[in-house]
């Protein structure tokens, strides 16, 4: 059980660190892409869209960390290596629904959450931004 709590938190933890650095890389991609807004503003339009959007992404990434614990129970890769690789072809699978936040998302053009489907600078960030969460992961869990 251990392990499985330490798989949580380290997701959690990396979910936390992606969030905290959106400012930087939406200087250094230049794109005003957040997830933290697209979660958060998901859920409330009023001044607690941040706090729940962090929540809600430190949720999923104990989800992930979770999942992550079980397949480095079954496939011989190193830790780092696998959660590197999860991390980013979780993002290769999931980044074409952004196609549906551009179309149905409730805050769809305010700020944090520009067009993204067809958006280059946001997939390259949305690219960065697992790495960093793949990387974290890998330290900690």
């Amino acid at each position: 059980m251990h392990d499985r709590l330490r798989a949580a938190a380290a997701g959690a933890a990396a979910a936390t660190v992606w969030g905290l650095q959106e400012p930087l890389d939406q200087r250094l991609f230049r794109c005003d892409y957040s997830d933290i807004a697209v979660l958060g503003k998901a859920v409330t339009r009023g001044r607690g869209w941040r706090g729940a959007g962090f929540a809600i992404h430190a949720v999923n990434g104990a989800i992930f960390g979770l999942a992550f614990h079980e397949a480095r129970r079954r496939v011989r890769v190193g830790s780092r290596k696998l959660a590197l690789g999860a991390a980013l072809g979780e993002h290769l699978t999931l980044y074409p629904l952004c196609y549906f936040i551009d179309r149905y998302h409730p805050a769809r053009g305010e700020p944090g959450i520009p067009p993204l489907f067809s958006n280059p600078r946001a997939f390259a960030q949305a690219t960065w931004r697992h790495a960093v969460f793949g990387a974290v992961l890998g330290r900690l869990a």
